[in-house]
């Protein structure tokens, strides 16, 4: 009866142990693009998916993004089932902005010997250059959010505070020393000896990652390709000629290759419009430029609504984006490209609209001259095509000559020439 129960004690402790070992495995995930909703969705995957390993580590190289994004990763690491480590490596790397806030919500936060972390002002809403109340309710918020993850974490809070009050930013070596981070190692392979044993303070088991095999994931041509079409300046570009492509097939249908490339390319502006916090008071402006400017170029107001279309389109431009941080607002330099473009095209448009109301019309010379008959009962006179009909009602046969008699709008009368 003894031997049983100890026995059963062993294998007790024996399957203890290979729960508390893990399956000797870490995914590695490496994240060196900006926090925007695309990249979130695809980090917060990974750290699902992380449940499976012994620890999950973000490879962490990032400028900031998004506070919106970012706050949901933040959730995400602290309700993660698995440790997760984040390491700001390779050397060079950097943990800026809203890096920190992720680096920080991790149960260890390591760096390799040549990275920085900091800058953690929030800009959300161009608070940064708000002088108000405004600007104060969004620092301490922030100020408040990283000085709880610092402490609850056991690191540094009262530099948390100035990364976000003051713009903080600190080496590796500066980092350790201040107790901001936990560790610095040279490599992953090192880094997981190292953390090796630790227990984290919100967790409740040891680590174990000591000669762990590391599985890498990486972005792929999807996600970056996601990344790359919600650039603002870019997305502004795509919803111009996705406006103007269907505009162009619908004065001139049948051509089909722009109005097909147009709806892609305003289907994609649409789809980062929704990722991207957007200001529709800023997309209507740039809607009323445009339809100002298809009036203008069916009705004579010697350029007055091309004036106001340009208005209308750059102040929809500077302020499509506004309130996301400064990365992710259209370019003033970019507006001005795109308004001077567009003025130009439809000064040159508009004056030589005005130079043919001016000349006069060659209609009536068209009265007396003599062409050849073309297939389709067409006729060729002065180098040009045009319908024709008989004073008889007769038919014309290719080949004849023909004499023009009167011009009716685009149709001609004329008399066979013996």
């Amino acid at each position: 009866m003894k031997r049983s129960l100890i026995l059963a004690l062993l294998v007790a402790l024996v399957a203890v142990s290979a729960a508390q070992a893990g399956n000797g495995k870490v995914l590695a995930v490496k994240f060196d693009a900006d926090v925007n909703p695309v990249t979130q969705k695809w980090l917060s995957d990974r750290i699902d998916e992380g449940a499976e390993y012994d620890a999950l580590v973000i490879l962490l190289d990032t400028p900031g993004g998004l506070d919106s994004s970012m706050r949901k990763i933040v959730q995400d690491e602290l309700d993660a089932k698995e440790p997760v480590v984040v390491y700001v490596a390779p050397n060079g790397a950097r943990a800026a902005s809203a890096g920190v806030w992720i680096g920080q919500a991790a149960d260890v936060l390591a760096m390799s010997p040549v990275s920085n972390i900091g800058s953690s002002t929030p800009i959300t809403g161009n608070g940064a250059n708000i002088g108000s109340d405004l600007k104060r309710k969004i620092v301490n918020d922030a100020a408040a959010s990283l000085r709880n993850l610092a402490s609850a974490h056991g690191r540094n809070a009262k530099w948390a505070d100035r990364a976000v009050r003051k713009a903080s930013n600190l080496t590796a070596d500066e980092a350790l020393r201040m107790n901001v981070v936990d560790l610095i190692a040279p490599d992953l392979p090192t880094l997981l000896q190292k953390i090796d044993g630790r227990a984290p303070t919100l967790r409740n088991v040891a680590l174990h990652t000591a000669g762990d095999e590391v599985v890498t994931e990486k972005m792929g041509f999807l996600t970056r390709l996601l990344d790359t079409l919600i650039d603002p300046n870019l997305l502004s570009l795509l919803f111009l000629a996705g406006i103007g492509g269907i505009l162009f097939e619908v004065f001139h249908p049948g051509v089909v290759l722009p109005g097909a490339l147009g709806a892609v390319a305003l289907v994609t502006a649409l789809f980062g419009f929704s990722v991207l916090p957007t200001d529709w008071a800023g997309l209507a402006l740039i809607v009323l430029a445009l339809v100002l400017l298809v009036i203008d170029a069916h009705v004579v107001t010697h350029g007055a609504l091309t004036v106001s279309a340009l208005v209308a389109l750059a102040v929809g431009l500077l302020t499509l984006f506004h309130d996301a941080p400064k990365p992710y607002e259209v370019d003033t330099w970019f507006v001005v490209l795109i308004t001077a473009s567009i003025g130009g095209f439809m000064a040159f448009a508009l004056g030589k609209a005005v130079q043919a109301r001016r000349r006069p019309s060659a209609m009536p010379a068209m009265v007396g001259a003599e062409g050849v008959v073309r297939d389709g009962g067409l006729v060729f006179v002065r180098g040009e095509l045009w319908q024709a009909t008989t004073s008889d009602g007769d038919a014309l046969e290719p080949g004849v000559r023909v004499h023009v008699d009167e011009v009716h709008g685009l149709r001609l009368k004329v008399h066979r020439v013996a």
